[in-house]
């Protein structure tokens, strides 16, 4: 398997949109890799909590499939060793946007196998979610016993972005 890129290679939203869809004709592009998250909403997803805690990202940026699972497993094992079963934990952003790496072939031979940038829309390589400034990511609720274990738990999940990343407490 490839090694990954570093994230500074995929973190502006600079890129052309592409994205996937449930209908071919709207698909921008074929072939998209799957998605490594898993679950979306955790928790106990009926009971009424007091607080609500947000993951809010201080920037633009795209955030990696790989990092998002990354993150909702940590805040998830924390959280159930700390609270279990009394928290509800929701990823409020999704992977659609599909990143594209256009390989340069080096060595000998390569001009006669390489196509340089003159046909560079690139392979499907990986997806991102795409993320605005202040754009929720990550939602936690909690009552006041659990609040103080809720924000470590986020905290944990804030050190697997490339970013700066803020946590909003509110009563719910």
């Amino acid at each position: 398997m490839a090694k990954l890129m570093r994230a500074v290679a995929w973190r502006r939203l600079e890129r052309p949109y592409t994205r996937k869809s449930k209908y071919r004709s709207k698909d921008f592009i074929r072939g998209v890799p799957n998605s490594k998250v898993v679950k979306y909403v955790m928790g106990n997803k009926d009971k009424k909590f007091e607080y609500k805690l947000l993951l809010v990202s201080e920037r633009d940026i795209q955030l990696r499939h790989n990092s998002l699972e990354a993150a909702r497993k940590t805040t998830l094992k924390h959280l159930d060793r700390k609270a279990p079963l009394n928290y509800f934990f929701q990823l409020r952003v999704y992977p659609h946007h599909v990143l594209r790496n256009n390989p340069l072939a080096a060595g000998a031979g390569a001009d006669r196998m390489s196509t340089g940038m003159s046909h560079s829309f690139g392979k499907p390589v990986g997806i991102a979610a795409r993320v605005k400034k202040g754009q929720e990511v990550f939602e936690v609720r909690v009552n006041k016993e659990r609040l103080e274990a809720a924000k470590i738990s986020l905290k944990r999940a804030r050190m697997k972005f490339p970013c700066d990343f803020k946590i909003v407490v509110q009563k719910a």
